[in-house]
């Protein structure tokens, strides 16, 4: 079994070892010590990451040396695993065992993720406390804290319990840890995700939560500096919340305010009424599209009129049409004209929009052929067609309809 520095001390960054196997597997290394500061992955939180390098001091003149002919100053740990009490670290050379190496963790990533996880057990605490509600899975990711909850919370509850939390962060409550004696734990309600065999380790947040864990956390609740509710969903009969912590928190907050900052400057309004100007440009959106429409809708009915009345097959490419707009124009050409008549609202780069019709034919043989020579998707009935088509332009629409009789003839 690895001995678990991280349970003594959570704040310690370096750390001397034992190299006791290196095994490689698919090109990669994996390295069991005899002692380690590196958290493996476990609870649903990523694993630690950080460096190796041989102690000099065990080989003078060795120089760094990792294995016969290498050198390096510096070993990557990119990946930390547990199985049965022994953990293996993924590290980006081979290290032969017996050697003697100096470890040291990213003490960034590390406190990231204290700061995220004791957030969460106040969180869960908290809910627990109030609701009755377990923490039934947790999921703890270099970009992501989320808490699925096997009851649901409404946005009231969910702002409760983020002010709450928030509230003990500012009390700057200690966090102990503690390793309780099998007695000992008859006698304390603490939270548990699973049945535990073995030692208990018991995180304990006075006032607010008493939970089974085995991850570093940080020794007081102000260190967690704040806790944002990100968002939160339904998720399988209970709710999923999604929280950001400490420098996560502050780099949102950050990115948020620079993104007010020049929305305000650029609608050239105070903060507080960013919200009231996109709502009128919203309507004033709104007014033009249906303008937008209207002109569409009178340009269109000038280029038919201006169709021949004697052409049978008829298509026009409009830059933008409601739909209603183009199944009327398609109908209004199947009056007049005998053969296909199309439609086709959009551009190429970002495809268009088709209803094709015809008064006595089937409108289906020409999406069929339109299929053959774009990526075209739809459907309908044999008078009307309609769907979507990419990967063609306008000119090649119009030489396609130009062809259309004699394509037809050909396929039929």
């Amino acid at each position: 079994m690895t001995e678990k520095l991280y349970d003594k001390d959570a704040y310690k960054t370096e750390f001397t070892a034992e190299v006791l196997n290196c095994e490689q597997i698919d090109n990669e290394y994996w390295i069991i010590l005899n002692r380690t500061l590196f958290f493996p992955e476990s609870g649903g939180q990523t694993p630690d990451v950080g460096s190796l390098v041989i102690d000099k001091d065990e080989k003078p003149g060795c120089g760094g040396c990792i294995s016969d002919g290498y050198k390096a100053e510096r070993i990557e740990v990119s990946d930390v695993q547990i199985r049965e009490g022994v953990i293996y670290h993924k590290v980006s050379a081979e290290i032969d065992p017996g050697r003697k190496v100096i470890g040291k963790i990213d003490w960034k990533h590390r406190f990231d993720n204290m700061q995220q996880h004791s957030a969460e057990h106040i969180f869960s605490g908290t809910v627990h406390r109030l609701y009755g509600y377990d923490n039934a899975g947790f999921h703890l990711s270099d970009n992501t804290v989320t808490m699925d909850f096997n009851g649901v919370l409404d946005e009231e509850q969910v702002r409760e319990v983020e002010s709450i939390v928030n509230r003990a962060i500012y009390e700057n409550i200690e966090i102990i840890v503690s390793f309780p004696t099998d007695e000992e734990c008859e006698n304390i309600d603490f939270r548990s995700k699973k049945e535990i065999d073995g030692q208990i380790r018991l995180v304990t947040i006075p006032g607010y939560d008493i939970c089974a864990c085995c991850a570093p956390h940080v020794r007081r609740t102000g260190e967690i500096g704040i806790l944002k509710v990100e968002g939160f969903q339904r998720y399988k009969g209970g709710v999923r919340v999604r929280i950001l912590c400490g420098n996560r928190a502050f780099t949102q907050f950050r990115a948020e305010h620079d993104l007010m900052n020049k929305l305000s400057v650029d609608f050239s309004v105070p903060y507080d009424e960013i919200g009231g100007r996109i709502e009128d440009l919203k309507d004033e959106i709104e007014k033009l599209k249906s303008k937008l429409i209207e002109t569409n809708r009178k340009l269109s009915e000038i280029k038919r009129n201006a169709v021949p009345k004697d052409k049978k097959n008829v298509v026009l490419v409009e830059d933008e049409m409601d739909a209603i707009t183009m199944r009327k124009s398609v109908n209004s050409l199947m009056e007049e004209h005998p053969g296909y008549c199309g439609i086709f609202a959009g551009n190429a780069k970002s495809g268009y929009r088709y209803i094709i019709g015809i008064k006595d034919g089937d409108a289906g043989i020409v999406q069929g052929l339109l299929k053959e020579i774009c990526d075209a998707k739809g459907g309908g009935s044999p008078q009307m067609v309609q769907g979507t088509a990419q990967n063609i332009n306008e000119e090649d629409l119009y030489n396609f309809w130009d062809r259309l009789d004699n394509v037809v003839s050909g396929c039929c």
